[in-house]
């Protein structure tokens, strides 16, 4: 799970938000000591405006972008943002292209290093990008086309590679347009080649000879310094990198990744990742922080023609049934798509008709369980690999080919009806378990079906300490999620009452990774929270119907309110997926501290600000008052500095990988103490990202 700031103007309600200098450095293999040897095979118009005069609006009112000018003009087409996710996508791209090598047989490693002067380095062991002159461009090696022309690759035809995981074909050349410099060394046929570029791709240096490449190596290396006027802040954070090359890692079986961070230390140590179990290892890994349900990780595989799919799975004792994670070329699936449906369907129809052939269910009792009751506890990894994946959706996460849909489900349901037959005992554990949530969920409806006819009988609506705006238009509503009645009483003096609603919660609401949905919907505060949204829970939930554009979680700054913030989220993502993905959860930023400059107050939101502000302001060292907790705060101070849209910061809370979002709340808030304190260990010096 990630957060990007927002400043001011509002996202709209169906878009998903983004979820995050130039120096020198030598041309020479030095700079990558322990290098990877050889692999084992060798225009838009103008912006939308006003016309006065339509017979002065001719042709030549018409602009056309050049080459990678469009990139420059419109970067958020291209990377999704110009925030943290998509400084963070630039590293994504050159890696991807190393990826493509790996799936097409010809990588085994691929390394990654943060230069001390904030560039970043991919080095691999593939083919190395071919240097000949390419056929259409008479004036450009087939390398300079890659860095200088959009959509231009090995991956769009011919028989450059089968599959690849470049999900909108735009690779290392948005990457050359969105920085200040770009340098690329290609090892091949025993040479070195060179070419740089600078000033978002204009060519500095073209493809030239640089002496002999080490004995054996080819590949390529692409380093790259992020354009400081493009992005809002050009620092990498590591551990966002190192997430997405493990999962990398574990798609691609017996790949190394390896990464460094140089910043801190010349040397830097490496990190690395190689999974000779690839998605075996994955479910394993996700499923390290929650109890087994038995040891036993089921796989299977099938092919055909162009496309293929693997899947691992094997079910714990939690309680969550969304652990399903699909991916398509290596690219995260968060919205499922056909191979999910394929899955999904076909699991719920073999584990069904297993548990009628053995006579765990009766089917004189009408017992079939339902898909959600199959699911329960179960991690699944479903990995394909097409020639022409079609992207679809909001987040264009979702895959859309009906051919694989046919694989999956042929797959399924014959390989997975073969597993059970082998290994009985796991068969009926997951059945026993899949019967137990089958109770719980009727128990769940009788209890909802009971609280509508409540309503309906007494005419209640919204719960009676919702405090609701006079707007009932969704798109500019807000609602505010305050802990205790105290920081409640202030935000409602605060708010704008047309379109700003608050509801105090009190203490801290149950931690749902560890109950039952029909537990849960005996807890008070979560049946105000799923009230206050009106779109319902679970399966149920329909992200259409919700009652508020923004749902803004709004905790103290202290280690009760990260806690609760924490619980709140884990709700969302675990029971309210969709109200995540599609982008309408967010954090306030209430300040810790105060100061004056002059007459003037200043707030300052975290200790990191603090002490930026004193490097500047040295005379100030001894005038800060550490804020109030919100239940403290006048409400004019708490309007200030956290409500009033023309001077709040909000974080947009987003999930890029719903397979890593599900390892964290596990270890976040499952039973595992130890895992629980190394995640905080490891991420305790970045408090921005381990608070959610």
């Amino acid at each position: 799970m990630a957060s990007t700031a927002v400043h001011r103007s509002p996202w709209p309600r169906s878009g998903k938000g983004p979820i995050l200098a130039e120096g020198a450095t030598t041309d020479s293999s030095e700079d990558r000591p322990d290098e990877p040897t050889a692999g084992p095979a060798d225009g838009f118009g103008p912006s939308s405006s006003v016309v006065a005069d339509d017979a002065s609006y001719s042709a030549a009112d018409i602009t056309v972008l050049e080459g990678l000018e469009a990139v420059r003009k419109r970067p958020g087409m291209y990377i999704g943002s110009t925030g943290p996710s998509g400084l963070h996508h630039l590293v994504y791209e050159v890696v991807d292209n190393s990826v493509d090598e790996a799936m097409a047989g010809h990588c085994t490693r691929i390394d990654v290093s943060l230069l001390p002067d904030g560039g970043c380095q991919v080095v691999d062991n593939g083919r190395g990008i071919p240097v000949d002159p390419h056929p259409k461009y008479d004036d450009l090696t087939a390398a300079e086309v890659v860095l200088t022309v959009l959509h231009a690759g090995g991956k769009f035809g011919g028989d450059g590679y089968k599959v690849s995981g470049g999900l909108h074909g735009v690779g290392v050349s948005v990457v050359n347009a969105l920085s200040d410099r770009v340098e690329v060394e290609i090892d091949r046929a025993g040479t070195r080649y060179y070419m740089d570029f600078i000033q978002g791709g204009t060519a500095k240096t073209p493809l030239e000879p640089r002496g002999n490449a080490p004995e054996g190596r080819t590949g390529t290396t692409v380093r790259f310094w992020p354009d400081p006027s493009i992005f809002e802040e050009i620092t990498f954070r590591a551990q966002t990198l190192l997430e997405r090359f493990q999962m990398m890692a574990f798609l691609n079986r017996s790949l190394e990744i390896r990464f460094r961070d140089r910043r801190m230390s010349d040397d830097g140590d490496w990190t690395s990742y190689r999974y000779d179990g690839g998605i075996i290892d994955f479910v394993s890994h996700i499923n390290q922080s929650k109890e087994a349900l038995f040891e036993t990780v089921g796989y299977f595989e099938s092919s055909e023609q162009d496309q293929e799919v693997e899947v691992a799975f094997q079910w714990n004792t939690g309680f969550n049934s969304d652990g399903v994670h699909s991916f398509a070329n290596g690219i995260t699936t968060i919205e499922g798509g056909m191979h999910e449906e394929g899955f999904r369907k076909a699991l719920t129809n073999v584990i069904n008709r297993y548990a009628f052939d053995r006579g765990h269910l009766k089917a004189d009792k009408d017992e079939r369980l339902q898909g959600e009751d199959i699911r329960e506890g179960l991690t699944a990894i479903i990995s394909v690999r097409l020639a022409d994946p079609q992207f679809e959706g909001q987040t264009k996460g979702k895959l859309g080919n009906v051919s694989i849909r046919s694989l999956v489900e042929r797959a399924t349901n014959e390989k997975l009806a073969e597993w059970l037959e082998e290994h009985p005992n796991e068969a009926k554990a997951l059945i026993a378990k899949a019967v137990a949530a089958s109770r719980a969920r009727l128990a769940a409806r009788q209890a909802r079906d009971q609280a509508r006819r409540k309503s309906a009988l007494d005419g209640a609506g919204m719960p009676d300490k919702l405090k609701d705006c006079s707007s009932r238009n969704p798109d500019e509503c807000e609602l505010f999620i305050v802990e205790g009645d105290s920081a409640g009483g202030s935000a409602v003096q605060a708010r704008d009452p047309r379109t700003m609603a608050i509801l105090p919660i009190r203490g801290k609401i149950l931690n749902v990774e560890r109950a039952r949905i029909d537990r849960m919907l005996k807890n008070t505060e979560i049946q105000t929270l799923v009230s206050a949204i009106g779109a319902g829970l679970g399966d149920e939930f329909e992200v259409d119907k919700i009652r508020y554009d923004k749902v803004i979680l709004l905790c103290d700054a202290d280690v009760d309110g990260s806690h609760i913030r924490t619980l709140l989220l884990t709700f969302f993502f675990r029971q309210m997926k969709e109200l995540v993905e599609h982008g309408h959860v967010y954090i306030a930023q209430p300040p810790l501290y105060s100061t004056l400059v002059g007459k003037e107050k200043v707030y300052l939101k975290d200790d990191q600000v603090k002490e930026a502000f004193l490097a500047e302001n040295p005379d100030h060292s001894n005038d800060f008052q550490r804020l109030k907790g919100l239940g403290e705060m006048d409400f004019d101070e708490l309007a200030e500095t956290t409500m009033d849209r023309d001077k709040r910061t909000l974080l947009q809370v987003s999930v890029e990988t719903a397979a890593i979002a599900d390892e964290v709340f596990s270890i976040l808030m499952g039973e595992d103490v130890e895992s629980r304190k190394h995640f905080i260990q490891t991420n305790a010096k970045d408090v921005r990202f381990l608070d959610i």
